[in-house]
């Protein structure tokens, strides 16, 4: 027992010479101070592994706006109105492209996008909304970065939590409403 003592002695009087009190606070306090920041980072709604940008619509059936100016399916990733979007689609949980589910509320604060529509050959502008009061859908996973731009801009950033100014801020899916033409 007295070999361990000696050694744990040692090993404290070794540290004790070389650091001081007051850097030892320092470094506690910046410990503290960092882990305290560490909520304030934006956070994914997926791992990297799950992100898709080609679809992921297993066992939702096809569908379509039916208006020819409107062309795709709005179950899958490759959507024209998806260029901006992040997260699974209403479309395939139970709601539409410009809908949200039954249950769930359309968040009032929003991302914007602008999407090229190839059928008429126009830009438009492109309000994507959560739809908040469920858990997440879980289905049609989206991650399309098209003009995303950094946290500092959050207005056009997607990876943020969009729940603000609902009821409840648990995230269900996402939505993407036409609301202009870019000219």
């Amino acid at each position: 027992m007295s070999f361990l003592d000696r050694v744990f002695e040692q090993a404290s009087r070794g540290i004790a010479q070389c650091t001081s009190r007051r850097s030892v606070l320092t470094r506690l306090g910046m410990t503290f101070v960092g882990a305290s920041t560490l909520p304030l980072l934006p956070v994914a709604r997926a791992s990297e592994g799950e992100l898709s940008h080609g679809g992921g619509s297993a066992g939702v059936a096809p569908q379509s706006s039916g208006n020819a100016q409107d062309p795709g399916d709005p179950t899958q990733c490759d959507y024209w109105r998806y260029c901006a979007i992040d997260g699974f689609l209403c479309s395939c949980c139970g709601g539409t492209a410009n809908t949200c589910p039954p249950g769930t509320e359309m968040s009032p604060v929003t991302w914007i996008g602008t999407c090229f529509n190839p059928a008429d050959g126009r830009n438009y502008v492109i309000s994507y909304n959560d739809c908040c009061g469920k858990s997440s859908c879980g289905r049609c996973l989206c991650n399309r970065n098209e003009g995303d731009r950094p946290a500092y801009r959050p207005q056009v950033n997607n990876d943020l939590n969009w729940c603000l100014g609902t009821g409840s801020s648990i995230y269900n899916c996402s939505t993407a409403v036409i609301i202009g033409v870019d000219s």
